[in-house]
């Protein structure tokens, strides 16, 4: 469900799905670097593993949303005062392998990948921090290993993790339970190596490659599946694409896409030009919706 620079994370065991294409996005990001619609039908994630991603120039809810398993009605987009007296009820479309695609409640959720990154995380912490808001961080097992007090600085900020697994395996899901197993608590025993207390409520696959498998041992481990309902495709870089309109696009997508319930997906790991995005994104989806933690 990267951005995951400096640092080499685990090498990946294979390629990604190919990607969907990104919708056409008209927001514009002028802000220097310090910078979606229903479901996606197909995994969308880094086509690498991070150590292999480029590393260039690169009021929150006062209780956090419950998460939803199921079904139900969704709410048109409006205004915040038109939401006030709707149907508090959203959809709540499963993703692979009845993963969660959105938060069941008017919450917007906004999640960060592939992460902690020594240069990227602490400049999203400061900026979430400047708006109080709160976000989810789906960190990757080697990196938590390899930057304990980032770990630490996500949770003394309030902010939700959520385990990545130790390396980005793409196939995870397909491997045996005992190995899917060791994986995961191999992540959360780095993760609490850092921060010995620290809750993971919810686990993203590699790629967002759910298989009912890997939804089963995560939930007996007391993970809940956390997939997405806005991808902005921040990790994908086409060829000759400037780091100007990147930005452009991932504010497009998102504004586009946004409903209340959902799950964002973006990138904390060696992406620059997410966090210039969300320069521009955190105040206009602070004014329109409510930003919670998982």
């Amino acid at each position: 469900m990267t951005a995951l620079l400096g640092q080499a994370a685990a090498a990946q065991t294979t390629a990604r799905p190919a990607p969907t294409p990104a919708p056409p996005v008209v927001a514009q990001a002028a802000v220097p670097v310090p910078q979606s619609s229903s479901p996606p039908s197909t995994p969308s994630d880094p086509p690498s593993s991070p150590a292999d991603r480029s590393s260039s120039p690169s009021d929150r809810s006062s209780s956090p949303s419950a998460l939803p398993e199921s079904a139900d009605t969704a709410t048109p987009p409006g205004s915040r005062t038109e939401r006030a007296g709707a149907d508090k009820r959203h959809v709540r479309v499963n993703g692979p392998a009845h993963s969660i695609t959105t938060t069941g409640s008017t919450g917007v959720a906004l999640t960060f990948d592939d992460g902690p990154d020594p240069t990227y995380t602490p400049q999203l912490l400061e900026m979430l921090a400047k708006a109080k808001v709160k976000a989810t961080f789906c960190v990757v097992g080697t990196n938590a290993k390899r930057h304990p007090q980032l770990i630490r600085d996500i949770v003394k900020a309030g902010h939700t993790l959520c385990n990545h697994s130790w390396n980005h395996d793409l196939k995870l899901g397909k491997k045996p339970p005992a190995k899917i197993k060791a994986d995961l608590e191999r992540t959360n025993a780095a993760i609490r190596a850092a921060v010995p207390d620290a809750k993971i409520p919810v686990m993203r696959a590699p790629g967002g490659n759910f298989t009912p498998r890997l939804v089963k041992v995560s939930g007996k481990l007391g993970m809940k599946s956390l997939y997405w309902q806005v991808d902005p495709r921040d990790w994908e870089h086409p060829k000759g694409e400037s780091h100007h309109d990147h930005r452009k696009k991932i504010i497009r997508i998102v504004k586009k896409h946004t409903r209340p319930g959902a799950v964002i997906l973006s990138h904390d790991y060696a992406q620059p030009d997410t966090i210039a995005a969300y320069q521009v994104l955190l105040p206009w989806l602070k004014h329109h919706f409510e930003l919670i933690a998982l």
